[in-house]
């Protein structure tokens, strides 16, 4: 068994995602590889159903650090995707990647619908940059990649140093996460808190 299948394993242990879908948003390129595919396999071997969006069609780039790495087909354009149509939000990190999305008005427009209908959004690294141009981490608690602390204080939310931070506080249910390191925690608890989600 694989580091990323025991991960998951262990992720959807008394948790299932049967039925469900789950949208991965991620720009063309700069989504860091790890902070994609590990929770993907997750989402999937909890028996979710895992649905790239991207901006662009085709294929979106992924990056390992700052060397390029696989290339991942997407399944659907980004102008096309309504929150309706998915049970919960997966938000990878990379530095580029949510600072092409910030700019891009469907994205935020998505990340917004999926807090608004009161569905659970998960972000790693550096993705809250997103939440942060949305202004969805006001009076919520999350952690992100250390130099997103100011950032995040800036826009009304509550930084915290751990390897994850799961808000029920809000509308929805936010986990957070800080980097590649703290995979296994991240997709341990988002499996289980798409699982425990009102639908």
């Amino acid at each position: 068994m694989t580091q990323q299948q025991s991960d998951s394993k262990r992720a959807f242990d008394g948790a299932s995602l049967a039925d469900r879908n789950v949208a991965f948003l991620i720009a063309a390129e700069g989504a860091e590889q790890s902070e994609t595919l590990r929770p993907w396999e997750a989402v999937n071997m909890a028996g979710g159903r895992a649905v790239l969006v991207c901006p662009q069609e085709g294929e979106a780039q992924l990056f390992d650090h700052l060397d390029r790495g696989q290339r991942m087909p997407v399944d659907l354009v980004l102008s096309d995707a309504s929150a309706a149509d998915f049970d919960a939000l997966v938000l990878p990190g990379g530095v580029a990647n949510p600072d092409f999305l910030r700019l891009d008005e469907d994205a935020t427009r998505l990340v917004r619908a999926f807090f608004a209908a009161g569905k659970p959004v998960a972000a790693i690294c550096h993705a809250p940059w997103l939440l942060v141009e949305a202004d969805l981490v006001r009076d919520r608690s999350l952690t992100s990649w250390p130099s997103l602390r100011t950032d995040i204080g800036n826009a009304g939310g509550r930084w915290r140093d751990e390897p994850v931070v799961v808000d029920e506080q809000g509308p929805n249910t936010l986990v957070t996460s800080r980097k590649p390191q703290d995979l296994p925690e991240f997709c341990d608890a988002l499996v289980r808190s798409f699982a425990a989600a009102k639908r």
